[in-house]
């Protein structure tokens, strides 16, 4: 991690560990840099928990949604972190293994296929084609898509984070993206990117 380790904490930053550490069992990825900001991390932790635990998605779609917001910015540690999970929860592996690899998932389930339509015009192209939001409405309704964007943008400043101070990898884990080493992008026609 870019970050040095913390030495010293004030009694509010001590209580906010404990509370992550009651919550999460430790502080661990992006809460390993969002701690230097107390506020915030409380902030964003607790929608986290929200976007993760409670939104009006199921949870498979829920999973669904962590992923395609950890490829489209490349973070390695969420997709290790959920990829089990996504498939416990009932998300084809076969289709999640593509996505990783920047292919058509080729999702089975129609609601699968438009929650990654839907959320990657969002991530990438910035927008929603109208036929894309009437699917998608139509599919989840209003709370279920209110929930999906702030889904998308909350974990999506999750992997910024992870990816911006570099939290460390799982060195147990295979790397998930093809394109992607340590905190690098790479391709077949062009050279490591520092």
């Amino acid at each position: 991690m870019r970050l040095a380790d913390i030495t010293e904490q004030n009694g509010d930053e001590a209580a906010l560990r404990e509370r992550l550490i009651a919550r999460r069992g430790a502080v661990v990825g992006p809460f390993q840099a969002l701690v230097r900001s107390p506020r915030l991390c409380e902030h964003l932790e607790t929608l986290s928990t929200y976007c993760m635990r409670e939104s009006a998605l199921p949870l498979r779609l829920r999973e669904l949604t962590l992923l395609i917001a950890a490829r489209a910015f490349d973070a390695q540690h969420s997709w290790n972190a959920h990829f089990e999970k996504a498939v416990a929860a009932g998300v084809d592996r076969a289709s999640l293994e593509r996505l990783a690899r920047r292919q058509d998932p080729d999702f089975t389930r129609s609601d699968e296929r438009i929650l990654h339509r839907f959320a990657t015009e969002a991530l990438l192209g910035h927008f929603v084609d109208d036929d894309t939001y009437a699917a998608a409405l139509a599919e989840f309704g209003e709370s279920a898509l209110v929930d999906l964007v702030a889904s998308l943008g909350t974990f999506t400043t999750l992997a910024m984070v992870l990816n911006t101070f570099q939290i460390d990898l799982d060195p147990a884990h295979e790397p998930p993206f093809p394109d992607v080493r340590d905190f690098r992008r790479i391709g077949p026609d062009r050279k490591a990117q520092q």
